[in-house]
């Protein structure tokens, strides 16, 4: 690796350190994760593979320590850049501060990242787990959209 390609890497790392820290703590006493789900069994719904295909989308809220205050599961009811799914205007209606995902469209990751919504790569299966893994600051920042996404 390059000097400079190990410099880019530093501002990178740097960057999503930053992020998280003011999605995480800050003078935040509260923050709203949003997590595509296959289904509506609250912390133990299973996640879906890519975002905007999700069925549902489960909402959880956490306090200032990281504990679950809220959670809810909203449908998927809307069209997303031709393809099924709510637009991003929908889901940001939601006030999400972080969205945890295996995956999701170029365009759609370029939205939120454009509006200073973390969107990390979601690593466990349920919807509690990835909340722990974020509690325990195990999950990246998502930095390239799916290759499968087929948007126009």
């Amino acid at each position: 690796m390059s000097e400079s390609d190990e410099e880019l890497e530093g501002i990178k790392e740097k960057k999503l350190k930053e992020m998280l820290q003011s999605v995480k703590g800050g003078d935040q006493m509260s923050m709203r994760v949003v997590i595509p789900v296959l289904d509506e069994k609250g912390l133990g719904a299973q996640l879906s593979e890519h975002f905007g295909r999700a069925p549902y989308f489960a909402v959880v809220d956490l306090d200032k320590d990281g504990n679950v205050s809220n959670q809810q599961t909203v449908p998927n009811v809307r069209e997303h850049f031709g393809g099924s799914g709510q637009r991003a205007d929908s889901i940001l209606q939601l006030k999400p501060n972080a969205i945890i995902t295996y995956g999701m469209g170029p365009r759609g990751l370029s939205i939120y990242q454009s509006v200073r919504v973390a969107v990390l790569r979601a690593n466990a299966n349920t919807v509690g787990e990835v909340i722990t893994a974020y509690n325990r600051d195990e999950l990246e920042e998502l930095t390239e959209g799916c290759h499968e996404a087929r948007h126009r």
